[in-house]
């Protein structure tokens, strides 16, 4: 999607890349219907494309993302307990997508999150954020509450700083939000770009599918009780992925001292 009036932008770099960009910088990026129907076919798209190594969610202009587009909640006004259902529904479905991708995810904020920004960011394997960049969780300013980001910025978070943040809307920095777990590195503006290039190209290096798998096994054993039924688990993933063709290419790249067949010189 490379049309400048398209609210949400995919381009695809070297085949490996994927590059989705918040592209209504008018609005501050801020999410209406329409943009969380596009982002949730992006994210199903990517997911199926097994070419992919990485994905970076970014943004146009001076903010990351507002949260909701201010038309689009007057709008709701009028709409039906069941319609507002449906509705939520389109963005919590649209967060679970980008949250679960199989593949690394990279959340490059360049500026203000509020609301639903904080949602993106939360859902996202890696953060990087300027110091210019600023948080809030802004919903109860409106008489609302940050319910369908609410499973992610927990985790992310911790349920402390959420007993803060939640009630009193403040805003807070980038380094505040790097202390909460939020944040990984706060840096210059005009050094985000090359960080985060840096973090795929230490991607690029590793095993694709080890990596994917990787990221699936934090969901399968975390919060999980460490009994015979886990230990055999793991043990049977980590022997299923050494005799697989990726684990003796690695292994053996390793022992051979030279690059295995994944890494494009």
């Amino acid at each position: 999607m490379e049309n400048s009036k398209e609210k949400v932008l995919l381009q695809i770099k070297g085949k490996q890349i994927a590059y989705v960009i918040l592209n209504n910088p008018d609005k501050h990026n801020a999410f209406d219907d329409s943009m969380i129907t596009t982002l949730t076919n992006i994210f199903n798209e990517i997911a199926l494309n097994q070419e992919l190594r990485a994905m970076v969610l970014m943004a146009k202009g001076k903010s990351f993302c507002a949260g909701a587009d201010l038309n689009w909640m007057k709008s709701m006004a009028d709409y039906s307990y069941q319609e507002n259902v449906t509705d939520a529904n389109a963005m919590a479905q649209m967060l679970k997508t980008l949250n679960t991708l199989p593949l690394p995810t990279i959340a490059q904020i360049q500026g203000p999150a509020f609301g639903g920004g904080v949602g993106l960011a939360s859902c996202c394997d890696m953060v990087f954020a300027t110091k210019r960049t600023s948080f809030c969780l802004s919903e109860v300013k409106l008489g609302l509450i940050p319910a369908t980001i609410s499973p992610y910025v927990i985790n992310a978070i911790g349920m402390n700083a959420c007993r803060r943040y939640f009630q009193t809307a403040e805003r807070f920095s980038a380094q505040k939000a790097k202390e909460l777990g939020l944040v990984d590195e706060v840096i210059e503006q005009d050094e985000l770009e090359l960080t985060v290039s840096s973090v795929i190209q230490n991607l690029l290096k590793n095993g694709p599918e080890a990596v994917r798998q990787s990221k699936q096994l934090i969901f399968d054993v975390m919060g999980r009780e460490i009994n015979s039924q886990l230990l055999t688990q793991t043990s049977e993933s980590i022997a299923a992925i050494r005799v697989s063709s990726q684990g003796q290419e690695g292994l053996n790249a390793f022992f051979s001292q030279r690059d295995p067949n994944w890494i494009i010189n």
